[in-house]
This record gives C-alpha cells, sequence and structure tokens, in this order.
C-alpha cells in the first residue's frame, strides 16, 4: 500500500535561480500542510545563483492554471502549465527589460519588473499560455538605480504598485481595460526601504520596510489605495522589533498579515483591522521562529489560508506553519535541501 502518504490537497514553488538553469522546485502539499518533494521543472531560461532583493520571481494566474517564473539572468519570463502530476514548460518570452525579479498577473494580463531596467513591461497570456507583450506597455519608475522589489496588482487589477528599495518610493500606475499602464506616479514611502508587499480587503495595502537592515528597525506600513493611483497611510511604519523585515503575505480572509525578517529568523504576524490598521500579535514581534542564521526571504500561503510556508536563504529550507483561528503560528517539520540561491514562493 501506500503507507502513511496523504493524498497530495495542493502544491509549493520555488525557483532555483541557478546560473546554469533556473528550475522550478515542485513540492507536493499534503492535506496536514506539510510537504513531500514533488519534481523539478526547468524554466528554459538563467537564474543569477544569488540573491535578487525581491518579492515574487513566481506568480500564479488567477485561475491557478499557470505558473509564471522570472529567469533573472537571461532577462525572459517563463509560463509553466499546472497539473495534476505537476508542471510543463509552455512558453519563454523576452522580459521586455533587463533584470526581471518580480512578475504578477490579473485575469490575461502579466506585468513583469525588470530591475536592472527600472521598468515595467506588459503581456498578456493567450488561453493555451502563450505570453505576447502589449504594445505601448512599458513604463520607466521614478528614476534609474531604484533598486526596484516588487510589482503587483491590485485585486481588481485597476492599479499596478511597485516598491523601490533605493528611492524609498513606492510607483502606482492605473491599468486601462485593454491593460495598459497610464504614467508612474510617485510616492514617499512611509518608512525606509520598501521592499515587498501584499494587498489585503478593501484597497489596502501592506509593504514591509527593511530600514536598510538596520537592528530591530524594520516595520510595515498599511496604505489605502485610492481609485486614481493615490496611497494614503493608514498605519505608519509600525515596527516588527525585528532586523530586515522583506517580505509580506495577507491571508485570504483578511485577518492576519505576516511579514519575515531576514536578519532575527522570524515571522512577524499583525492583526489587521476593518479599517486596515495594524498591530503586532506578539509585542516581540515573535510569532513564528524559522532559527538563528535561516535567513527567511519569500511567504506563500496555501489556498485556504490554513499553512504558511517560508523560505530560508541561510538554511536552504522552507518552513511550514499552521496557522491558528487566533493567528498564532504552530510550527510543522521543515523541508530541507535546496538549492542555495533558491528564489520565490507560491502555494496553491
Amino acid at each position: 500500500g501506500r503507507g502513511s502518504s496523504q493524498a497530495v490537497a495542493g502544491a509549493v514553488y520555488t525557483a532555483s535561480n541557478a546560473t546554469t538553469g533556473n528550475e522550478v522546485l515542485i513540492f507536493n502539499r499534503r492535506a496536514d500542510g506539510q510537504l513531500e518533494p514533488g519534481g523539478v521543472v526547468g524554466t528554459g531560461g538563467l537564474g543569477t545563483g544569488a540573491g535578487l532583493g525581491n518579492q515574487g520571481a513566481l506568480a500564479l494566474s488567477d485561475q491557478g492554471r499557470w505558473l509564471l517564473a522570472v529567469n533573472a539572468a537571461s532577462d525572459t519570463v517563463s509560463v509553466l502549465r499546472i497539473h495534476n502530476r505537476g508542471l510543463d514548460l509552455i512558453d519563454v518570452e523576452p522580459s521586455g527589460g533587463v533584470g526581471p525579479v518580480s512578475v504578477t498577473s490579473h485575469r490575461n494580463i502579466v506585468y513583469v519588473l525588470n530591475a536592472a531596467s527600472d521598468s515595467i513591461a506588459g503581456f498578456r497570456l493567450g488561453p493555451r499560455g502563450q505570453l505576447e507583450p502589449i504594445d505601448d506597455s512599458t513604463r520607466a519608475l521614478s528614476g534609474s538605480g531604484g533598486g526596484a522589489a516588487q510589482v503587483a496588482f491590485s485585486p481588481r487589477g485597476d492599479v499596478l504598485v511597485v516598491t523601490e528599495k533605493a528611492t524609498n518610493r513606492i510607483v502606482t500606475f492605473l491599468v486601462d481595460d485593454d491593460g495598459r499602464p497610464g504614467f508612474a506616479q510617485v510616492h514617499d514611502s512611509v518608512g525606509q526601504t520598501p521592499f515587498g508587499f501584499s494587498f489585503g480587503k478593501r484597497d489596502q495595502v501592506f509593504v514591509a520596510e527593511a530600514f536598510g537592515g538596520a537592528p530591530d528597525a524594520s516595520a510595515t506600513t498599511s496604505y489605502e489605495v485610492g481609485r486614481e493611483g493615490s496611497l494614503t497611510p493608514i498605519s505608519p511604519s509600525v515596527g516588527t522589533n525585528q532586523t530586515a523585515n522583506c517580505w509580506v503575505v495577507v491571508t485570504p480572509d483578511g485577518r492576519f498579515a505576516y511579514v519575515t525578517n531576514t536578519g532575527s529568523g522570524s515571522i512577524s504576524g499583525y492583526q489587521i483591522a476593518f479599517d486596515g490598521e495594524i498591530a503586532l500579535l506578539d509585542l516581540d514581534g515573535r510569532t513564528g521562529v524559522t532559527g538563528d542564521g535561516s535567513g527567511p526571504i519569500d511567504l506563500a500561503l496555501s489556498a485556504n489560508g490554513r499553512y504558511l510556508y517560508s523560505l530560508h536563504s541561510g538554511t536552504q529550507s522552507i518552513g511550514v506553519f499552521e496557522i491558528n483561528d487566533d493567528g498564532a503560528l504552530t510550527p510543522l517539520p521543515f523541508t530541507a535541501g535546496l538549492p542555495a540561491g533558491a528564489n520565490g514562493l507560491v502555494a496553491r
């Protein structure tokens, strides 16, 4: 028989980001949240083998049919078809710039953030997984050398948001019905080194602030995103009391946000009020512990919102946590043996 193996409930994906050839590592997710290796599929592109200073190197399409992956060293983006037995590589296209580090999709529109060229570029995702560039969709960010970290669509798909670590700016673009962006609207970040972010309910966005890696200085700010692309702070720079908060996820019900503190080997949880105000779940900022030297970077949530996964750059592992009703995290066995430069994390 199959022994203790449970039925597969979903999957978690990360990218090797290897210089010899980028690959997606598949982990099958059991119903109890634990992970089992599920194979490796090449993306047809190249990684950098090192950190990308980003969030969103991997993204799922709206319906969960496609996995999108950036290839930072070959300036391409890949589309892989998701099926029960794994992934199939469908298409690889130029990213429309240099150094792609983040990708996002809404319906059939895809945007790639090209960090080295400080720009975004748009694509249409066809019904068979083909990517086609959208004419006149490339837009510059606030300037050069911005250290852009992430691009993501708002839940309605009418606003794109980009964070710039080096300039302490957040850029928004209105997106029309054809998928074309308007001009760059540049906003000053409340806190220093705005990095990863995640949208919640009611047009709220939650932005990690690494504060240049200063000890115990990192924070998170919540903003309201206006219909015209404005950003209005709700809770300004609520500290984690931890070091180098860089990545953010919000639970599907919008009640909790979790951030990774790369310098502290920890995950901070926040409670989110209806109006978008945030407060730490734990006064010390240590809702979850990933371990000394673990260097947690990316985060992902299972589709049902019950399990939180963290990618650890220091220990080359994936952390697994069950999310309790009050937002507390219960650790489950971690999964080890990842490539050193692994980047990006999504779950379904």
